[in-house]
């Protein structure tokens, strides 16, 4: 018999684990998949960002999560790694990467760190809500319940359901979640065939618009449309309806653009004539005849502010990441269920949202640790 027992063992789960076991309790880890960490290591598969240093990083979060970044931000991210004994590299854009660039050695010397804290794992234990105050499991061995002192859930969002997110805990919340979302998600586009030579090329060095969301970034052309750094950034306001602009020239000035193209341009083709007088590459030429045609007279703002139409968001089960969730008034600030006491929540399974590139793990950890050391005050309490 636990103590307390975490239902996921994404970095939220594992984090509030790590705080109740240093508490002096037992703790029982449990997940419905094969083994643990899974959206972790995939995360970890193009580099594991584990978060990003820069003067307003909380600024990007709701405030209801800013409380756990001011407990564990950047520095105390980092310090942590390395405690894990994984050395870190900060990027020219702030963001922080292992050395080794993978999930795999910090998840391993994570959970080596837990077992020596005498925190016990199951896999392949599915939750499936409560049978009066008891936690009731699907497992290999049948149905278990088990009546801890406290509870942490950190079942992840509903992207990504071959790697256990499938947002299917939410039916066990009923009145308590807000409807889920795709956040981190990529747009189709419907290309015309000019644009298919260029189909899985980068678009660097351009700046990106929607709503109040402004980003210098890049992204991918791909066959089902636009993805990448760039969009995720504005893909909130994308998602809610905002129109893109793309600046393809955001180094220059619109009367800059506007006196080069004024420039004589013989009998070159306006074409040719760009590529001479913008340095324009040919997936920017794509670009603007794709979305800029009929040209206007004013040419220039079009191509300071070029509209591109896409049919809206891929399925949610593309995302990397979900808005919706655990809403926060149906939380304590301590993150604790108001219906549920001594049921507490982290992770991706709150309703906030965040940007990759640093922040995703970050709040993820964060909250963890919040979740963590408020359910041990109460399980100790």
């Amino acid at each position: 018999m636990s103590d307390v027992v975490v239902i996921g063992a994404g970095p939220a789960g594992l984090m509030a684990a790590e705080q109740m076991a240093k508490a002096g309790l037992s703790v029982l880890i449990v997940d419905a998949m094969p083994s643990v960490g899974r959206k972790f290591l995939m995360a970890g598969k193009s580099g594991l960002n584990i978060t990003k240093v820069e003067d307003d990083f909380a600024s990007t979060f709701h405030p209801p999560i800013t409380s756990a970044i001011a407990a564990f931000g950047p520095q105390a991210v980092m310090d942590w790694a390395k405690g894990l004994g994984q050395p870190l590299f900060t990027g020219s854009t702030g963001r922080v990467f292992p050395t080794v660039m993978k999930a795999s050695p910090l998840l391993r010397a994570w959970l080596a760190r837990l077992t020596d804290l005498g925190v016990e794992m199951r896999t392949r234990w599915r939750w499936e809500g409560w049978d009066d105050d008891a936690l009731r499991f699907t497992t290999p061995e049948g149905s278990r319940t088990l009546t801890p002192k406290a509870t942490v859930l950190a079942l992840g969002g509903a992207s990504w359901a071959r790697l256990g997110s499938d947002g299917a805990w939410a039916g066990y919340l009923q009145g308590e979640t807000a409807p889920f979302a795709p956040a981190n998600v990529g747009f189709g586009v419907a290309w015309s065939d000019y644009m298919k030579p260029h189909l899985g090329q980068p678009v660097k060095a351009i700046s990106l618009t929607a709503g109040d969301l402004y980003t210098r970034g890049e992204f991918v052309i791909s066959e089902r449309g636009i993805e990448g750094g760039g969009i995720y950034m504005v893909s909130q306001a994308m998602r809610d309806g905002a129109p893109l602009f793309v600046d393809l020239a955001p180094d220059w000035s619109l009367e800059r653009v506007r006196e080069a193209l004024a420039k004589p341009r013989g009998k070159m083709s306006l074409s040719n004539h760009l590529r001479k007088v913008l340095r324009f590459d040919p997936l920017r030429m794509a670009l603007l005849s794709e979305f800029g045609r009929p040209f206007p007279d004013d040419l220039a703002a079009r191509i300071k502010s070029l509209p591109v139409r896409h049919t809206g968001p891929r399925p949610i089960d593309e995302a990397i990441s979900t808005a919706g969730g655990v809403r926060f008034d149906a939380l304590t600030d301590d993150l604790m269920l108001k219906n549920r006491p001594g049921v507490f929540c982290a992770g991706e399974m709150l309703d906030w949202e965040a940007p990759t590139g640093g922040y995703l793990i970050t709040g993820c950890l964060s909250t963890g640790l919040k979740a963590g050391r408020a359910a041990a005050r109460f399980a100790q309490g």
